[in-house]
């Protein structure tokens, strides 16, 4: 395709799942891609039944808008470049994003844009504020756009201690606010290397590395701590993607699972800080009572809850197909300890 097919005809193409392998200006291919979404923004969307019904039509929404537009393809070429006119230097992009590209092959321009996107983030770093620095996330790790998460850490009284694991760790951010706020040693976990890399480059840009260590594990690191945090995906739905991932846990696995298996990585009279958004239960997916079944079967108790409400815009916007659950939103940081047995 070059630059006389127009986005109606780049549409229809793609919405009868026909891929098109772009050969003309990269600038036009960027129009087309912009047009094409504008269209299926454009398109007509029925009222849900229920807040539940509304997440799954929005999630669906999205999936067919990543899958019309995935189908606009451009030459990716060793380098890597892409070799159309006006194209943007992609090495640092493409490579952050696919690693080495060793033969002629072809991406979907939606994705290159993506890690374009994500490339400056990059570099150009997320301010939080918990932190008075920039965390720098890498392609396909998940990053702190909403910080009350992150305040609340920030906040919650914290005595000094030896050491602390933080389960699930992205990009690292609550790892280093741990260590910034006096943790002598803290044990950061993922089972994405990617998240690995990205939280180990954080822990020496913010100058926290000689008491922050990335460790690639599926959940906890071996042996106890005084405290254990843990910020678990937030909705129990199906991920889509490796970043998906940080959002999504199908059937609450990861959060039932660090309940589960944290009394036996607390050492005595330690604490396990689980931070969790309710929005969940706003859009009917998992109750409240689901979560404290499983907090009290896991032999654990409540000692303390503190919440905060979020501030980022989709909270407030009443255009959101989620705004209903997402202004009723409570973010917590519960502070869990193992059961008296007596109790």
């Amino acid at each position: 395709m070059d630059d006389s097919l127009t986005a109606d005809e780049a549409n229809r193409m793609a919405s009868q799942g026909i891929a098109m392998l772009w050969q003309g200006d990269f600038h036009n291919a960027r129009q087309i891609l912009n047009a094409m979404d504008r269209r299926l923004a454009n398109g007509k969307k029925k009222a849900a039944k229920d807040p539940a019904d509304e997440f799954y039509r929005h999630r669906q929404s999205r999936s067919h808008r990543a899958r019309i537009l995935g189908l606009v393809l451009v030459p990716l070429d060793p380098g890597p470049v892409v070799p159309l006119r006006r194209a943007p230097d992609i090495k640092e992009a493409a490579t952050g994003a696919y690693g080495d590209v060793d033969e002629p092959s072809v991406v979907s321009l939606h994705e290159l844009v993506g890690a374009i996107g994500a490339h400056e983030w990059r570099k150009n770093g997320v301010y939080v504020e918990a932190l008075a620095d920039r965390i720098h996330p890498h392609y396909g790790t998940f990053f702190p756009t909403r910080s009350e998460y992150v305040d609340l850490l920030a906040e919650v009284e914290l005595p000094p201690l030896p050491l602390a694991f933080d389960v699930g760790t992205g990009t690292g951010v609550l790892a280093a606010v741990l260590a910034r706020r006096g943790v002598q040693r803290v044990i950061a976990t993922d089972n994405e290397p990617r998240a690995i890399a990205c939280a180990a480059e954080n822990f020496r840009t913010l100058g926290v590395d000689d008491r922050a260590e990335a460790v690639l594990d599926d959940m906890f690191p071996a042996g106890r701590a005084p405290l254990v945090v843990c910020n678990p995906p937030w909705i129990p739905a199906t991920p889509h993607s490796s970043l998906d991932s940080a959002v999504y846990d199908p059937g609450s696995r990861m959060l039932f699972r660090f309940l589960d298996e944290l009394p036996e990585h607390l050492e005595p009279g330690g604490e396990g800080w689980l931070v969790l958004s309710d929005l969940a239960e706003h859009l009917g997916l998992r109750s409240r009572e689901d979560l404290l079944n499983a907090i009290d079967a896991a032999g654990l108790e409540v000692i303390d809850r503190l919440d905060t409400r979020p501030a980022h815009p989709k909270a407030s916007d009443p255009n959101d197909p989620l705004f209903a659950a997402r202004a009723a939103e409570v973010t917590s940081l519960w502070r869990l300890v193992p059961r008296a047995p007596d109790a």
